[in-house]
């Protein structure tokens, strides 16, 4: 158990029977849930910590389950400038957790997708994670260790990353203005134990297979 580490489910779409979860949940205990993300942690057996929401997505009987289990379950107005899971992102980011994995944050409704993701640019160490791969914010003197012969992408979500360097990777870069919309990144090759990313400006998004 890492205490250091936190784990969201959100309601996306989540192979939950996949091995993968399992393993990367053992012996874990801060387990939270963003509303209908609850059935997910119910169906694997895990009992989150807290479940925040307005429970307009999940089914009664798992409200009725969360109640008789007396885990804490912080209600919201349907009618609020922020969606569940963002709720919880903020409530966790300022308790100092190296990292908050998010669990079935991806797929699903195109807009609550690409407005879960747009969430790593807005609160730290955030990283969406299923069982193929995992998404998060690339800073600037970025390093990546132990994932040798993984496969990566960097995708650029402002008009430039400028001066965009690259070592360790099978395409390195050097001082490289990559433009928004650019596919130079995609798919890149790590060839070192460390690999390291550095830029002097802009947003960066990585995208990391699993395997």
């Amino acid at each position: 158990m890492d205490n250091k580490i936190a784990f969201i489910f959100f309601n996306g779409v989540m192979d939950w029977k996949n091995p993968f979860y399992k393993n990367l949940l053992k012996d874990q205990k801060n387990i939270f849930c963003a509303d209908g993300g609850t059935k997910y942690a119910f169906d694997m057996g895990i009992i989150p910590l807290e479940i925040w929401g307005d429970l307009d997505s999940l089914d009664s009987k798992y409200i009725k389950k969360a109640e008789n289990l007396n885990i804490k379950i912080l209600k919201f107005n349907p009618d609020k400038d922020f969606t569940d899971g963002e709720l919880l992102v903020k409530s966790l980011s300022e308790k100092n957790f190296e990292k908050i994995y998010i669990l079935g944050g991806l797929g699903g409704r195109t807009d609550h997708f690409l407005t879960n993701l747009n969430l790593v640019f807005k609160y730290d160490n955030l990283i969406f994670i299923d069982e193929k791969e995992s998404i998060f914010r690339v800073t600037n003197n970025f390093s990546i260790k132990n994932k040798k012969n993984h496969t990566i992408s960097f995708i650029p979500m402002s008009d430039e990353v400028s001066n965009l360097s690259l070592s360790g990777f099978k395409y390195p870069l050097d001082n490289y203005n990559l433009k928004l919309g650019e596919s130079l990144c995609n798919s890149n090759i790590i060839t070192s134990d460390l690999a390291t990313i550095n830029f002097s400006s802009g947003k960066l998004l990585g995208v990391i297979q699993n395997f």
